[in-house]
């Protein structure tokens, strides 16, 4: 474009009223708003790490007074595996909670400058396409997750419930190989 036309486009637009700069000032100022949900993100993201933390020491002493007193209940593993599968879903959706908050605050507040050094770049949100996609993987992680915690407490009673839980495993594999086919990696 020739410095003429950049000219003649520049002087063609109509200023601004001031009744429209204070408007579009203060709708842009609502954008602060977002730091609600950026907060409350964080401190629940925290809340459901402790609760996971305190759940997977809960199982650490119950393992080791269970041990330490040479018994050997009959449900031992099937606790073990439930308690730790439980903190496991809880630290994922505190995961959710972060990327959430953190893409929020990119998208609408400001890039986070000291990430931008860290050589990992799983929180760097550039759209909301990008942070769904993002919380999308995770909650899909969850489901699995949790689906398998209830699998652990299912009573099988027959070849055909068996085979029902093979067939849902198989659909969660398929599932998550074109999940992860679809990224990227």
């Amino acid at each position: 474009m020739s410095h003429e036309k950049q000219e003649e486009v520049t002087t063609t637009e109509k200023p601004q009223s001031w009744i429209e700069r204070t408007f579009e000032s203060v709708l842009w100022q609502t954008r602060f708003f977002v730091l609600f949900a950026v907060i409350f993100s964080m401190l629940g993201g925290i809340a459901l790490f402790a609760v996971a933390s305190f759940d997977i020491w809960d199982v650490v002493v119950m393992v080791f007074n269970t041990y330490a007193q040479h018994l050997h209940p009959e449900h031992l593993h099937e606790e073990i595996v439930s308690g730790l599968i439980g903190a496991v879903d809880l630290y994922l959706m505190a995961i959710v909670m972060f990327i959430f908050g953190f893409g929020l605050y990119e998208l609408f507040i400001s890039e986070i400058d000291v990430a931008r050094g860290g050589a990992s770049r799983i929180l760097e949100i550039h759209s909301l396409d990008q942070l769904k996609d993002k919380l999308a993987k995770v909650i899909v992680m969850v489901l699995v997750v949790s689906f398998f915690k209830r699998v652990l407490h299912t009573p099988y009673e027959g070849a055909l419930e068996m085979l029902y839980f093979a067939g849902s495993i198989l659909a969660l594999s398929i599932g998550l190989y074109f999940l992860h086919k679809g990224g990227d990696h």
